[in-house]
This record gives C-alpha cells, sequence and structure tokens, in this order.
C-alpha cells in the first residue's frame, strides 16, 4: 500500500482553514525529523529579513572551509564539493539568482586564492569550469539592469582566472 501523497495547493489549501496554534506545531513536528528543514526554517525565521548579511556570513564560513583545504588534489576536490553542497543548499533557501550568482563568484575567487593551479588534476579542473558555466547562464537568466552589475563582476573573475591558470581558455566563457 504506497501513502497518498497530495500536491502543494491541496497542501496551502488545507493550511488556510487551521488555526495558528496548529499550524505551529506542524511546522515543529516538520523542524524536528530532518535537518535541512530546521535550517531552512532557521533561515526563514531569522535570516530572511537581511539578505545581504546572510550572504556575507555563508561567504565567511566557505572562506573558512577554504583555508583549510588539503594540499592534495583528490581531498582537495571533495572539499571543494563539499563547500559547493553547502551553498547550493543555501542558495535554494534564499531562492535568489542573484545571491546565488554572488556566492558563486565569490567561490571562484577563493578557488583562484586556495586551490592548486599548476595542476593537471582533471576534477579539480572541472569544478571551476562548472561554476564559470553555471554563473554565465545565471547571468543570462536576469534582468538586463541586474546583467549589467553581475557581467563586471564576472569578467573581473574571469580576467583573474585567464591569467592565473595556463589551462583556462577564457575567451570560451567571455559574455
Amino acid at each position: 500500500m504506497t501513502p497518498i501523497t497530495h500536491g502543494l495547493q491541496d497542501i496551502k489549501k488545507e493550511l488556510q482553514h487551521l488555526p495558528n496554534e496548529q499550524i505551529t506545531e506542524l511546522c515543529l513536528r516538520l523542524a524536528r525529523h530532518k535537518k535541512e528543514n530546521k535550517e531552512l526554517l532557521a533561515y526563514l525565521l531569522f535570516e530572511s529579513h537581511d539578505e545581504a548579511a546572510f550572504i556575507e556570513k555563508v561567504k565567511g564560513e566557505a572562506g573558512f572551509m577554504f583555508s583549510q583545504l588539503p594540499a592534495n588534489n583528490y581531498n582537495a576536490a571533495k572539499g571543494l564539493r563539499k563547500i559547493l553542497r553547502l551553498l547550493s543548499k543555501y542558495t535554494k533557501f534564499m531562492a535568489s539568482k542573484g545571491g546565488e550568482i554572488e556566492l558563486l563568484l565569490n567561490f571562484c575567487t577563493n578557488y583562484l586564492q586556495y586551490a592548486d593551479r599548476r595542476t593537471s588534476y582533471k576534477p579539480l579542473r572541472l569544478i571551476l569550469v562548472r561554476q564559470l558555466e553555471k554563473i554565465k547562464n545565471l547571468i543570462g537568466k536576469l534582468h538586463e539592469d541586474l546583467q549589467f552589475d553581475y557581467i563586471g563582476s564576472y569578467n573581473e573573475v574571469l580576467t583573474e582566472a585567464g591569467t592565473k591558470l595556463a589551462w583556462l581558455n577564457k575567451s570560451d566563457f567571455l559574455l
């Protein structure tokens, strides 16, 4: 026997009919079951009102994780993927393309500072390449005014990457 799953619209309609005390109890019960649910609820309650401060906090946390990267290429790639998982979780919480672009640009800047730039280890290189492609696609989805703001930052990171990384073909990523 499979459980019946209800759509988001059904859940929304049902929540509108419940009293506030029962909604509070449901939220707390939901937060008890998964760590990510608790983190999302904490973000929505305490952090979502000041997105810029939250982004700076996440950048600081990611910067600390970058400073702890091991020298071994394999373990460095694992550490970078861990940082990306953290960033993707927080961007999912924010639901803001601009915030996601800021965090990814910061990731690329930290990558250039902390990762081994002379390496021939392909997974380590592909991590940066994928993030540059992701930023390029995200910028393309923004409104023209916002695009202009982020294109400058993106091109700065790209120029820095082009000078520091001999293996990166800068023209592949230009906007």
